[in-house]
């Protein structure tokens, strides 16, 4: 089995859409992932989501179905520099999370006090149980750490989401804290992750990512990435996101 994790185009969040780079950069995705039909498509609720999953659908005469837990991953907490305002749980100054010694560890990091406020592990674990009863229906069932491949298959699945959801997918698939993964990547707009499952006893599955985040659909288009989810690169960085 193949997943496609696709992280939105450069969002317009105040309508929830695309910008005008984010329908150009919908319109390349379209072009790669027609010349290679999935199986099933599923998208988030969201409309950033919906508007960039629209082109690929309606090119291959397709639908998706939406999955409310494929929405922005949503467990707001209370982050130490600002302790007046909620916050995303994948946006920490790194002085402040990199410390405390949980957050790198797939069986601790849930167990920092500003997560259990903000019942971050809960939603880690709706996402995730929705992820596995959807595989479970495609044929590999989660046991523990790895998959039971009840009906190996070569099946692609695309999802269309965004990149904090990502993050707990990937995390739950590679057994990896997600706090590394929301503060030690960047899958930007438009962004293609790809794993695949591998079989070396019959009936155990592992997933295996072959490449994260790839933009080649744009560069082969001529069309910058945009810098959704990133900060300045330099202090001096005029014009870069700075928090």
């Amino acid at each position: 089995m193949k997943l496609m994790i696709v992280r939105h185009a450069d969002p317009d969040y105040s309508i929830d859409s695309l910008t005008e780079k984010g329908w150009r950069e919908a319109a390349c995705l379209t072009e790669r992932l027609a010349q290679t039909p999935a199986e099933h498509y599923y998208c988030s609720p969201l409309g950033r989501a919906k508007d960039t999953a629209s082109g690929t659908l309606k090119a291959l005469g397709r639908t998706a179905e939406e999955c409310e837990w494929l929405r922005e991953f949503k467990a707001p907490i209370v982050r130490p520099d600002k302790p007046d305002k909620e916050s995303i749980p994948w946006d920490w100054l790194p002085q402040d999370w990199m410390p405390d010694a949980r957050f790198f560890e797939y069986d601790h990091w849930f167990e920092n006090e500003r997560m259990q406020a903000g019942g971050v592990k809960e939603q880690y674990d709706w996402v995730t149980a929705n992820l596995d009863a959807l595989l479970a229906r495609h044929g590999y069932e989660r046991e523990g750490t790895w998959y039971r491949a009840a009906r190996p298959n070569r099946e692609t699945i695309v999802f269309f989401c965004h990149f904090g959801v990502e993050g707990v997918l990937l995390s739950h698939l590679l057994h990896i804290s997600p706090v590394v993964l929301w503060h030690g990547t960047c899958a930007l707009p438009s962004s293609v992750t790809t794993l695949i499952t591998e079989e070396r006893r019959e009936g155990i599955a592992l997933f295996r990512m072959l490449s994260f985040g790839d933009l080649s659909h744009l560069y082969h288009k001529g069309e910058p990435p945009s810098s959704a989810a990133r900060f300045r690169e330099t202090c001096n960085s005029e014009g870069e996101r700075i928090d």
